[in-house]
């Protein structure tokens, strides 16, 4: 619409009776209006629609294209070797520089949200499997997650070195039981036995790759917040060049990139295709998963971050109800144990609440009161003191000040470098706050011969006529504690009849687990 502000919003306020400035939102229905009092005709596109056009790029079918090369996901049990394989291909020791040798940010254990964006954001995932360990519970999480998210997959049977005759062709023979059929079965999966730590069939894995390599989407992998640096987040690009001073759009902030780094730890001015970078200059953390978009100006970028602001807004408005926090519908008999979770990259945040998410039963629940990206501050200690509550730290270091001020405000700080201890302890401390099931054991019976005899149930006629807790029990003229089995005995006086069948029973709590 040719038209200048001023002119639109001087219409504004002829037609609506409000003063609006330039970078306000309008509700659709006005704008069109507007439109229309110019003589323009109005064209209503969704939310769908407007977020499509951010990444549309004319002529994209005419630009020249040039090859990229392959982005791969490695996932599999831990220790198996993941780490290790891409150290030998890489040629540098992250594996040294891992706790338990544990590649903790994209794909590692059965952690839903982690491992789904590790497959997501790649046409191919080599699925990791020691030839001495065989398929592991971790295994089949990876599997499945490979295949949910449709892409190619590669079985890479690491540790040859180590294993037995016949280990390689007993895990091949495994596979079509979890709808992997290799190709020496009739099927398309690609096994390559290697060895990371003798870097033996390293060329052969590398050519798989390649064979089946494809293009990948443009997503944002991790964010994290660094004290010397801010907040930074670790990108891949799908189409262009992304250059320090690029203004982009990621989620629902924007920034000018201030710098990039790449993954040798290497200052670059400029990232090509399916280069992995680290920038920093962001003025808020992303998600994992957001994608990013490179924006003419600072202006433009604003608007659309307020544009996506005023959505998620809209949206939390028309949820009502329906959004409020399930701890909020707990009821008396719900145990709860609050938290604080500060972890150092989004992706952990995410895998740990969606892990912690299935921990949660009937009579108890794990409450997350506040989870961020960061290292922990005196409000997180605050929080934690008024709620009682305790304060999970992932991969961040925790000042002698902030231990001071738990120590003194008397709350517990735990910190962990490897998730899934993080997950076993909350589990434990879950199932300690779960009440005991008590059931009936069966310790003896009688039928009444005399007006004489009381245990603890009388049944008559098959149904339970009476329920009391035995007081006393007599042998002749003695008080005893218990009489065998044939013998006689006198109980507390009760309602019974001859013929009535008398039976012992105890108690017997019985520990629930999770």
């Amino acid at each position: 619409m040719a038209e200048d502000s001023k002119s639109v919003l001087k219409m504004f306020k002829e037609e609506v009776g409000e003063s609006y400035r330039v970078d306000d939102l309008v509700d659709p229905d006005i704008a069109c209006e507007i439109v229309e009092k110019f003589n323009h005709m109005a064209k209503r596109v969704s939310d769908t629609n407007r977020e499509k056009d951010l990444f549309f790029i004319e002529g994209r079918e005419s630009l020249p294209k040039k090859p990229k090369p392959p982005i791969v996901t490695f996932i599999g049990h831990v220790d198996h070797g993941k780490t290790s394989l891409l150290d030998a291909f890489r040629e540098s020791n992250v594996a040294e520089r891992e706790s338990g040798g544990i590649t903790q940010h994209i794909g590692h254990e059965a952690f839903t949200a982690m491992r789904a964006r590790g497959a997501n954001i790649t046409n191919i995932v080599v699925i990791v499997v020691a030839a001495d360990d065989g398929i592991m519970k971790q295994t089949v999480e990876a599997i499945n997650h490979a295949k949910a998210a449709n892409v190619s997959i590669i079985v890479a049977i690491n540790k040859i070195d180590k294993s037995e005759p016949g280990d390689v062709e007993k895990i091949i023979n495994s596979l079509p039981q979890y709808d992997l059929i290799p190709e020496g079965l009739g099927g398309d999966v690609m096994i390559v036995p290697v060895s990371a730590k003798k870097k033996t069939n390293l060329d052969k894995l590398e050519e798989t790759i390649l064979l089946i390599a494809e293009l990948m989407k443009l997503e944002a992998i991790e964010s994290k917040i660094d004290k010397a640096k801010g907040i930074s987040a670790t990108l891949i690009v799908e189409e262009g060049t992304l250059k320090v001073g690029d203004i982009l759009v990621v989620g629902t902030t924007y920034s000018k990139v201030r710098s990039m780094v790449n993954h040798l730890g290497q200052r670059e001015k400029a990232a090509l295709p399916s280069a992995p970078i680290e920038i920093t200059g962001l003025n808020g953390v992303p998600n994992a998963g957001d994608k990013f978009v490179v924006i003419n100006s600072e202006k433009q970028a604003h608007e659309i971050v307020e544009y996506r602001l005023e959505l998620i807004k809209k949206k939390k408005e028309d949820l009502g109800d329906n959004n409020l926090d399930i701890f909020s519908r707990n009821n008396s008999e719900t145990e709860e144990l609050s938290v604080v979770l500060k972890c150092d990259v989004t992706g952990s945040i995410e895998a740990i609440s969606s892990s912690i998410d299935k921990l949660d039963k009937d009579q108890v629940k794990l409450n997350i009161l506040h989870k961020a990206v960061g290292g922990i501050t005196d409000s997180d200690v605050l929080l934690a003191e008024a709620s009682s509550a305790v304060i999970l730290a992932v991969n961040v270091k925790v000042d002698s000040k902030i231990r001071d001020l738990a120590k003194q405000k008397g709350v517990e700080i735990h910190t962990y470098n490897i998730i899934y201890e993080l997950i076993d302890d909350m589990r434990m401390y879950l199932t300690k706050m779960l009440k005991p099931v008590t059931r009936e054991v069966r310790v003896g019976f009688a039928s009444v011969s005399k007006y004489l005899m009381y245990l603890k149930l009388v049944v008559r006629g098959g149904k339970l006529v009476h329920e009391g807790k035995l007081k006393a029990l007599r042998r002749f003229k003695d008080d005893v504690k218990e009489v065998g089995v044939n013998f006689e005995c006198g109980v507390d006086n009760v309602d019974i009849k001859v013929g009535d069948i008398l039976e012992a029973y105890q108690l017997v709590q019985q520990e629930r687990v999770l």
